[in-house]
């Protein structure tokens, strides 16, 4: 039987990095408002697809290594990822998500990130995307390779068929939008 790390929830959740429990950070505006635009945008195109979720505590494993708590921004699971499963089940399941969104918050360690995305990447996640509010860029990282987009650039990932937007759109939710 495969060891599985089994932490406490906690608020913020707390999720296992580099061999050790990591409290995730309190996020700000930005990073909620982010974390919005992508809930938002990922289950409409995720509509009759699958699932989509905030802080969705997930239960993952790369092969030969011990099962660990990890919780995305914002994770997509597939209905068929999902196969049977029951919802006891797939409260915190035992399968990376197809989909790991993470939002940059200004006091996460770079170092945890790049292991959290090794790690969903080599679980089986297909596509783990890292929005970074301060640079105004978007990293989508897959088994192959990863990619930077910025400035004007528009977002395509063959993990998110279908699923493009320019980042000046997305950008845009930042802007602060008071009533005149």
């Amino acid at each position: 039987m495969q060891h599985e790390i089994v932490l406490p929830e906690t608020r913020p959740e707390t999720e296992w990095l580099r061999g050790r429990a990591v409290r995730k950070m309190s996020p700000q505006r930005d990073h909620a408002l982010l974390q919005k635009w992508w809930l938002m945008r990922l289950d409409t195109w995720a509509d009759g697809r699958g699932e989509v979720a905030a802080e969705w505590r997930f239960r993952v494993a790369p092969p030969g290594e011990a099962i660990r708590p990890l919780v995305p921004d914002v994770s997509y699971l597939s209905y068929e990822r999902m196969r049977d499963a029951t919802v006891t089940e797939i409260q915190s399941p035992f399968i990376a998500p197809d989909i790991a969104v993470e939002i940059r918050s200004p006091g996460d360690n770079r170092r945890d990130i790049e292991a959290k995305v090794d790690v969903l990447v080599r679980a089986g996640t297909g596509v783990v995307i890292i929005v970074n509010p301060r640079t105004r860029t978007v990293l989508a990282q897959d088994g192959m390779a990863r990619r930077i987009f910025s400035s004007d650039e528009t977002f395509e990932h063959p993990g998110v068929p279908g699923f493009t937007f320019a980042l000046t759109e997305m950008f845009d939710a930042l802007r602060l939008r008071r009533p005149s």
